[in-house]
């Protein structure tokens, strides 16, 4: 009896979803418009972007009390969180995110505006953002050790976490650079995305992971 029951449930679980009428349920898509079908072409941030289908990319800060747990949290959810971030210049601490900080549907409005503007170009928003993330998260870094008394600068490979969060932390931060001149955060957000997406020189995150990488190769 046990042994049919384990057969059954392991046959349910092969099985897609269906509803009482023996109908398929569908796949989530976020803000119901658009497909997860993503393919993570960089290896280093496969286990830490999580594609997982959800709607409304919000978990209410169910994971913060786990250890790493954000390499679970929905991308497009770390992103916004990134946008609410009052600062982004280290000790100063100017505010780069203007009036955004703890709002999370100034936030969403400001994200979905965005991928709106991208599906109008016959593009996917996701996978617009995770070649995004894959073209400005930097690979390697420099860091400063404590030898002799004296402060060297050593290069150092980046851990996927870091990458990640350096790639989110450079796009919200030259969203709102954009902004303050004069553009609407949802636009400014678009061009970034877009600028990152064709690996553009002048878009403000493929600078920076140029100018890392840069650092951290004159000092090897």
């Amino acid at each position: 009896m046990e042994e049919e029951k384990l057969k059954t449930e392991k046959e349910a679980e092969g099985k897609p979803k269906t509803t009482e009428k023996g109908e398929a349920l569908p796949d989530f898509q976020l803000f119901d418009k658009y497909n997860f079908n993503i393919i993570i072409k960089d290896p280093g941030l496969a286990k830490v972007i999580s594609l997982k289908p959800i709607i409304i990319p919000k978990s209410s800060g169910r994971l913060s009390q786990q250890r790493l747990a954000r390499a679970k949290v929905n991308i497009v959810e770390r992103l916004m969180a990134h946008l609410m971030v009052p600062g982004h210049k280290g000790k100063k601490h100017l505010r780069t995110s203007k009036m955004a900080s703890g709002r999370f549907y100034t936030a969403f409005n400001i994200v979905n505006s965005a991928f709106d503007r991208i599906q109008r170009e016959g593009k996917n928003p996701l996978e617009v953002l995770v070649r995004a993330i894959e073209n400005t998260a930097p690979r390697e870094e420099v860091m400063n050790l404590l030898i002799s008394g004296q402060r060297i600068a050593k290069q150092v490979d980046t851990s996927p976490m870091r990458r990640l969060d350096l790639s989110l932390r450079w796009i919200a931060e030259g969203t709102f650079q954009l902004s303050f001149s004069g553009k609407k955060a949802k636009d400014a957000l678009y061009e970034i995305l877009m600028g990152a997406y064709n690996n553009l020189d002048s878009c403000f995150p493929v600078s920076k992971r140029i100018d890392t990488e840069r650092q951290a190769a004159s000092s090897r």
